[in-house]
């Protein structure tokens, strides 16, 4: 039989200890509490923290569970059972509001469109499943980059391209949007990715309140928004009653 890794037995027993018990531990701590020595604890958690699953507070120098984790754990959500959840919502939601509907979740630095409900008519449409869309610019971007902490850091490391002159791309600027969507509880794109297309996206959670992807409609500007500009109150509300709906089937309940 192969003999187990040591490193990695003791890497995985460092991840359980900071899983557990208080929030944050410190070098001494940790060693103790695993019978290691310092210099062999402090190797461990470097390297924990190198690939994102550790953080280290820099005023204490205290360590804590990374953001990584927190994709890895959501990853197990399989999108098979998001897109199933999700079904019959999207097509009530798409059906109430005449518009197109889409599903993404964080994918490489960017939304992967893993469900698309086409817009209710006889107009001639492209099923975009698999299709990316930028972090930055769209409205299911930008709920992901306000919601899920690896989503933020992979947005602000990009490039955020001007794909018309609405996009916002500074990183004060974009940071404003991000706290105004966490804020309000939702996220517009209104021709900032594309000419003439507006957009409203919410957040949908699961079982333990994590950001697992959003769903958004998407449309014509002048159908989409009212006279001000602002997309309609109405199509906001039922975005943003459709993700609460989608995210009560994963077991996250009410929001």
């Amino acid at each position: 039989m192969a003999r187990n890794i040591q490193s990695l037995e003791r890497a995985a027993a460092m991840l359980r200890l900071l899983a557990g018990g208080e929030r944050r531990l410190g070098l001494s701590d940790v060693a103790s509490s695993l019978g290691l020595a310092k210099g062999t604890a402090h190797g461990i958690l470097r390297t924990l923290q190198a690939e994102g699953f550790v953080e280290q507070d820099p005023a204490s120098g205290r360590y804590q569970l990374g953001a990584e984790l927190l994709r890895l754990g959501n990853s197990y959500l399989d999108v098979h059972e998001l897109r199933a959840r999700a079904l019959v919502w999207t097509d009530d939601l798409a059906r109430a509001s005449g518009e197109s509907v889409y599903v993404g979740v964080l994918h490489q630095s960017g939304v992967l469109i893993m469900h698309h409900v086409f817009r209710p008519d006889d107009s001639r449409q492209v099923l975009e499943v698999g299709a990316m869309q930028p972090l930055h610019s769209t409205a299911l971007g930008k709920v992901l980059s306000a919601y899920d902490p690896v989503a933020h850091a992979q947005a602000m490391e990009v490039e955020r391209d001007p794909f018309t002159p609405r996009t916002v791309t500074d990183a004060v600027g974009f940071e404003e949007i991000l706290g105004l969507t966490r804020a309000r509880g939702w996220a517009a794109d209104v021709e900032e990715t594309w000419e003439g297309v507006a957009s409203v996206a919410a957040p949908i959670h699961d079982r333990r309140r994590m950001p697992v992807g959003a769903v958004a409609v998407a449309g014509a500007v002048e159908r989409v928004c009212g006279e001000a500009g602002e997309p309609r109150a109405a199509l906001v509300a039922s975005v943003r009653d459709c993700a609460r709906a989608v995210s009560r089937d994963l077991g996250a309940g009410r929001f």
